[in-house]
Parts: C-alpha cells; structure tokens; sequence
C-alpha cells in the first residue's frame, strides 16, 4: 500500500524532532524549561524515544499564566473588535491545514492513530473546531428585561470573557482537543495556558508555532509541556487562573474540583465513559455490527465515548456477536504510519492496564470470542492489543463496570424487556457521557433515549462529535459542556446591569 503523505516530509520531520527538544511558547517566545529539564516523547507503535519537550514547572506555569493575565488585563485581545479576533482564528484555521500532513504524522508518531484518522479528525477536525468558535466571536450578546421594581428602569445582561483559561487536554486526541479548548476562549475573549499531556506533547507544540505565524498578540495563548503534577497542578492551583477546562479521567477531574475551591475557579470537565450501546432485533444489522465494532475499536479504543458495553436483543445475539468478532479479527493493527486501521495504545502502562482487565474479565468467568492477547512479530514492537471480544460477561464484574479505555467489547443479551428495564440496564453504571440505539421503531429509539441518563444518544448512527453539538456528561462523566452555545458561554460570565430612569 502507498503511504498517503510524502515520505520526505516524515524522514525531515524525525530528524528535526531528535535534532531539538520542543520548547515551551509563553508570552510569544519559545522558551526551555526553567529547570532545564526536558522528558522524553516516546512512539507507541516502536517503544523507542523519538522526541524530547521541555518539561515545565511550576515556575514555568507562572510565567505562562502572568502573560496571559498581562495579555488580558491590559493587553489588546480582550477589548479587541469581535470581528477582527474572528479573522484571526480563520487565519489560524488555514495555517493549520496547510500544515496538515506534517501535524498529521506527528499526532501518528505521538499517539500512535492511524495517519488518515489524524488527518481528518485531528487536523481537519481541528480547523473546523476555529471556523465554527470565530462565527460565535460577533453573536454574543445579552438581553433587555423589564424590572418589577416601582419606578422608570433600563435593565440588561451581557456576556464578558471569563479571563485567564487553563487548558488541560488527554492523549488521545491531543491535536484537536488542544484546539476544541483553546478556539472558543478565544472566541469569548480570554487567554489561555494550555498544557497538553506529557504522552503526546508535539502538535501542541506546532500549534504554537503557527498561533504565533498568524499574529496572535503575545501572552494570548501559552503552551507549556509538562508532568501532571507539576504543570498541570500548578495551573489548578494558581490564584490568576480564572477557569480550567479539562478532558481526561474522573479521577483526576474530582482532584481538579477540589483543587479548584482556592479562588472558586469555574471548571468545565469532560471525563470517563462506559457507554451502552443497545441492538434491537429489527436493527439494520449491515450498519449496526460495524458501527459497534468500530465504536471500541476505533483509535484502538481510547475514546471516552467508546461503545464499551454492547447489549444485544437475544433474536440477534448470535449473529452480531459473530459479525463483530469476524471484523476484530480482520482488523489491520499496526503502525499508524504504514495504512493500519487499528494502532497501538499510547504507552506500556496503557497496555498493562488493558491486558490487566481483559485477564480479570477471563477470571470473572467471561469468554474471549475474539482477540484477548497482546500482538507481537515483525512491525509490532510497540504497544499493541488484539481487538477484543468478551461474551459472558454480567454487571458487577470490573470489565463491565470500570472504564478501560482499550480496545475491549463487553457484550450481553437482553430479551423482550420493556422500555424502563432496557434503560436500567443502560444506566447502571457511574458515568453517563454517550449512548447508541439501533432499532427501525423510532417510537422505541425515542421512548428509550429519553431515559438513559447520558449527554449523547445516537440514534442509527446518528452524528459523531461536532463542532455545534453540545458534548459533555451526566453523573461522573463531568461537569458542563463543550462545543455549541454552551460551549462558547461556559467561557463568559453573565453580568446584570440596571439603570434608575
């Protein structure tokens, strides 16, 4: 198969990435750490160190967010005209996907996707992410309201940026989350820190280089790599830090919260996910397997709204159960650089975690249809896991239960239950972030979307992540919402003017 990028472009880009450590960009400078130190950037698909970023601190988060509260207090992105600050998030936008094979195949070497999901999800993704926040840069607007209050009144509300935006994204999807938080901020007016994981720090990087390349004010938007512990807690700490808006596990969400209670912080959190998808007996089955099997097994299953828990109408049970296990077993997985349609996972504590739970799930009594074993031989010296299938398998058990964040089905059956117990089967779990239906009666689809407890239900299908949908979750899945109207205005605080006549 012919690689779909230059392979120029790839052998320059490695030999930049050993020949110079990724440098931190605060107050519109590329700057080492602090300390000096760097970490090392290691490429899934090999094991191998092919990289180093500096490895900011806590001295480092302080620079970072005095620019960007310098930038917002007195500099010119907050008072700037809405339109003009538009115009320079499209710039951003075109300077992204003129750069897209080379932020495409350094999210691959990164994260380890495969290179066409990092150039349509990540790159492009990404672009759309600035086009669709600029349009809401001009429409942010209040309303008039008539007091009840004795006398003559002029009442109205408006919607000001928030401030100082600490911006803390996963490994995931590193490009293009980075930029789902830092493209409405900007809209809203604020400025950000960004600290992208320490797993997958490079495109961040890149992203740095070209807000600087389309004439982003200095201190507008900062990038620091880093550790958890040390970056990222710095930037849930810091007084000058007016909200934090972070993608990642809910155990590190709830730490976030309570760290958070120091100057009362606004926090918008988009955490972990179990999420049910449930397979009727009149579904359309032609698209219904392959969704539900590319619903885990897609980005090798790190997704926080993987379809992790398949339950199937018993009449189908058999033939889904089959159909999804003959595609995990015809999977392409390998490098995300050589045509796979499944990498590997991020790191070896990632694979331990899921080689750990498929073990424990074979240990509850559940039966492996497909996969269950970590792939190795020629090409596959990285972190690499057999797309998996688990049947048997029953609530209560951790493979059910638990988020794996890995390539791992879980499939049980359901009979001719009626609506409330199909739903109780769906919500019976902590998180509640997204769902799928497939069934032809909409009657059913709809009386059961209106009971799961989760932000998303798709329905057939439905539409992936989107720039105008509102994306977030019920119980522990999160706090708030990302993208749409309440994605822009969880960046703004709402303010009430009254005027005696």
């Amino acid at each position: 198969m012919n690689a779909p990028f230059a392979a120029t472009t790839l052998d320059a880009l490695r030999a930049d990435l050993r020949a110079t450590p990724r440098r931190l960009f605060i107050d519109g400078d590329f700057v080492p750490a602090a300390s000096g130190e760097t970490l090392d950037v290691i490429d899934p698909a090999t094991g191998a160190v092919f990289a180093s970023a500096a490895a900011g601190g806590h001295e480092d988060i302080d620079r970072a967010v005095r620019a960007a509260r310098k930038a917002f207090d007195a500099g010119p992105w907050r008072t700037m005209p809405p339109a003009q600050r538009a115009r320079m998030m499209h710039r951003l936008a075109d300077l992204i996907e003129q750069q897209g094979e080379r932020i495409a195949l350094t999210e691959t070497l990164d994260n380890g996707m495969p290179f066409m999901m990092a150039k349509f999800a990540a790159v492009m993704g990404a672009s759309e992410q600035l086009r669709y926040n600029a349009g809401w840069a001009t429409k942010l607007t209040g309303e008039t309201s008539t007091p009840s209050a004795s006398g003559e009144w002029h009442a109205f509300t408006s919607r000001e940026p928030v401030g100082v935006v600490g911006a803390i994204v996963p490994w995931n999807f590193p490009f293009v989350m980075a930029v789902a938080k830092i493209a409405p901020a900007l809209a809203a007016g604020c400025t950000v820190v960004l600290k992208p994981a320490e797993q997958t720090p490079l495109s961040a990087i890149i992203l740095a280089e070209l807000v600087a390349e389309a004439g982003f004010p200095a201190g507008v938007v900062n990038v620091v790599t880093g550790y958890g512990e040390a970056a990222g807690a710095s930037i849930v700490d810091h007084p000058l830090v007016d909200k934090v808006s972070f993608t990642g596990s809910t155990a590190v969400g709830k730490a976030i919260v309570r760290a958070a209670t120091g100057n009362l912080k606004r926090v918008t959190l988009e955490l972990g996910g179990k999420s049910p998808v449930m397979i009727f007996a009149d579904a359309d089955l032609d698209k219904a397997i392959p969704a539900a099997a590319m619903g885990i097994f897609g980005n090798a299953g790190q997704v926080c709204a993987a379809g992790s828990r398949l339950f199937v109408h018993e009449r189908v049970y058999d033939q889904v159960v089959e159909g999804i296990s003959r595609r995990a077993a015809s999977l392409r997985v390998g490098s995300g650089l050589g045509g796979a349609e499944m990498g590997p996972l991020v790191s070896q504590k990632q694979l331990d975690r899921v080689l750990g739970y498929i073990e424990s799930g074979s240990g509850e009594g559940a039966a492996i249809a497909a996969g269950g074993q970590r792939l190795t031989g020629e090409g596959l010296n990285g972190y690499f896991v057999q797309p998996t299938v688990l049947i048997r398998t029953t609530p209560g058990m951790r493979v059910v239960d638990e988020e794996i964040f890995g390539p791992v089905l879980c499939v049980m059956r359901f009979g001719d239950e009626d609506i409330d117990a199909l739903a109780g089967l769906g919500n019976a779990t902590e998180y509640g972030l997204s769902s799928s239906i497939w069934t032809r009666d909409m009657s059913t689809a709809l009386r059961l979307a209106s009971r799961l407890r989760a932000g998303t239900v798709r329905i057939n299908g439905g539409s992936g992540v989107d720039p105008a949908l509102p994306l977030g979750g019920f119980k522990q899945s999160g706090w708030g919402r990302e993208n749409g109207r309440p994605g822009i205005e969880a960046f703004t605080e709402l303010k009430t003017v009254t005027i005696a006549l």
